[in-house]
């Protein structure tokens, strides 16, 4: 028989972590959920809020996707970089 995982939404982990830091151990969030504690520390990891020098709040999370989107502008920019130096070549300067 094929190990059965269970599948949690987005929102039932977030409820999770917000109880977490409302101040419930994680021993009690585990057994008032059926949740695992590895699942839940690993939740925690991802969601927990972070609050940044300029006093905004975010999470690791939202941090990850932050950074692939940089990435990805990034890479946009030197690909139209190139792009501009090759059309730039074959124009004359009046």
């Amino acid at each position: 028989m094929a190990n059965q995982y269970k599948k949690y939404d987005e929102d039932f982990k977030k409820t999770i972590v917000d109880l977490y830091e409302s101040g419930k151990s994680i021993s009690e969030l585990s057994r008032e959920y059926g949740v695992g504690h590895t699942n839940i520390r690993n939740w925690i990891n991802k969601y927990q809020s972070i609050t940044t020098s300029t006093g905004e709040v975010t999470n690791n999370d939202e941090i990850l996707k932050l950074k692939k989107e940089l990435q990805q502008v990034q890479l946009e920019n030197e690909v139209l970089k190139k792009a501009v130096a090759i059309f730039s070549k074959g124009q004359k300067i009046k």
